[in-house]
Formats: C-alpha cells, structure tokens, sequence
C-alpha cells in the first residue's frame, strides 16, 4: 500500500523516509491504491416503456491520484457510488425492458464511461461495472411469461405446419415418381410386346413363305399334281366333318358323295390357274374360263335356290 500524508500546515509528505514531529505534525488523510470494490444498493428505475426495475450492482474502481481523492471530493467512495446510481437510472431510461436484458454489456460499458468523465476531477478511475440482479414486477414477469411461452407455442405450431408441408411434399414427389416409373414400365412392356408380335409375325410369314417355297418345289417333282388331288380330297373329307358346328345354315353341292368330280373340278382349276398361257390361244382360253365361270356361277344359283326350298 502506498499512501500521501499531510501536515496540519498542509505540507505535502514525500514518498519515502518522512519524519514528523508529534507536536506539530500529524497523518491526515491515508488512500489506498489498491482496487476497491464498492457494492452499489439495489434503487429503482424506470425504462423507456414505463415499467419500474429494481436494480443493483457491483462497481470496481482504483484512486489514481490521493491528493485529488483526499482534497477533490470529501468522500469518494459515497461520490462515486452515487454517481453510478444517477448514471444506472439515465441510462435505463433509455431503454425499453426487452433491451435492458438484451443490452447488459453495453449498459455496463456506458455506465463505466459515465462514472469516469465525471470522477477524473477525484482522482478515481472506474475500472468495470456489473448489473447484478434486475427484479421485474410481478404483473410484468408474469406478462413475460406468456409472452414466452405464446412465442414458444407459435414456434412450434410453425414448425409442426413445416413438418407438414415437407411430408405432403415428399409424399407428392413419392406418388410422382412412382407414376412415372410405372408409365416408363408399361412403356418399355408395350415396346417389348410389340417387339414380340412383329418377331412373331415376321416369324409366321417367313415359316409361310418357306412353306410355300417347299410346297411349289414339291409340286415341280415326279407325281406332283397326285400329290395335290390327294391334299383337296383329303380338305374336301375334313371340311365335311365340320359342316353345321358353327351355324345352322348349310351350302350343299348337288352331288355331295362324288369326291371324284369335286376333285376333278379343283385340280382343274388349279391347272387353269398354273398353266402358263400359249401364244395364240389366248382367246380360246378366255372364252374356256368364261365358260367355266358362267357355269360356276349357273350351279351355285342352283344350289342356293335348292337350300332355300329345303
């Protein structure tokens, strides 16, 4: 610790080796330098919204000049402690409540800046200042809690309604998608069935055409138009076999048991049909198959006028 004292006369004692004689001389007024924590009472203030606060705090400040702390103020501590409660007080009132909490730290530095614009005339540096505890009224705390809570409660509602939001949208994204890929399925089925019945079909007539090529190939052999009389009687037998299965109209021939003349009517209009025509007697033939035509079409009016009688 290091202190100034001073005379009676008003000397000014040195730092050091000093003697005093006890008659004339004696220790007025001692300060220390060490820093000096000072508790600042609880007192009332009112913010910028009107509500009154119960306020206390803790201040923490060092003499840096005794001879201004012991001549420039005649006590410092109650000075600097009532400056801290005027300044606490202007400085609330220019803030509203939910500033106040918000805001501590900066209420703090305003009211260390305060305290030492006014306390360098004294001597005295103010180092920090902490609000302590902030009573609210009752009326007012309770007001604050539903506020709070009324807040917490919209929060949640707004994130219940996201929640929801963002499952209607995922499930929408889900039935999308799944439309899509089902009409990209049934896409590639149908490209995939139709694939198939053109193989298929392209299979058929090739099976056809060679069919064909085998059956003309056969027909140009040793005994081929044998081979053919046999084919039509053995169709002409099969379709007999299925007469009246599908309708009850039937088409007779006027001779249904002779196999032989229908057999011998088809094979001649087979040849008719792969017989090459002779030059010059291109008339004849003309006139033969007009012939054969007009007496076709002679017995099938024949055979209709029978089955309409019948």
């Amino acid at each position: 610790m290091l202190a100034r004292s001073v005379r009676a006369s008003g000397a000014l004692l040195l730092r050091g080796l000093n003697i005093l004689i006890p008659v004339l001389d004696r220790i007025r007024y001692v300060q220390s330098l060490k820093e000096i924590v000072i508790n600042v009472p609880e007192q009332s203030a009112v913010t910028l919204d009107n509500v009154t606060l119960q306020i206390d705090g803790v201040l923490y400040l060092r003499i840096m000049d005794p001879y201004k702390a012991s001549y420039g103020v005649e006590d410092p501590e109650y000075a600097v402690t009532q400056l801290a409660q005027t300044t606490m007080r202007s400085e609330l009132g220019k803030l509203s409540l939910d500033k106040v909490f918000r805001e501590r730290e900066s209420l703090n530095a305003n009211i260390v800046d305060a305290i030492n614009q006014a306390a360098d005339c004294w001597g005295i540096r103010c180092l920090r200042y902490e609000i302590k505890d902030i009573h609210v009224p009752p009326r007012v705390k309770e007001s604050m809690q539903m506020q709070v809570e009324a807040e917490r409660r919209k929060r949640a509602t707004v994130l219940e309604s996201e929640g929801t939001r963002e499952s209607a949208i995922n499930v929408a994204e889900g039935k999308k998608q799944a439309q899509i890929l089902a009409s990209e399925a049934e896409k590639a089925e149908q490209i995939n069935q139709a694939a198939g019945e053109a193989s298929a079909v392209l299979a058929k007539a090739k099976a056809k055409a060679e069919a064909i090529r085998v059956l003309a190939a056969a027909l140009t052999q040793h005994n081929g138009d044998a081979a053919a009389s046999l084919t039509v009687a053995e169709q002409y037998v099969s379709a007999f076999s299925k007469l009246a299965k599908d309708s009850n109209t039937i088409l007779l021939p006027s001779n249904p048991g002779d196999v032989t003349s229908m057999v011998a009517q088809a094979m001649g209009v087979y040849g008719a049909l792969t017989k090459a025509p002779v030059p010059g007697a291109q008339d004849s033939v003309s006139s033969r198959s007009s012939r054969d035509v007009q007496s076709t079409d002679a017995r099938l009016d024949e055979e209709l006028d029978r089955v309409k009688l019948s």
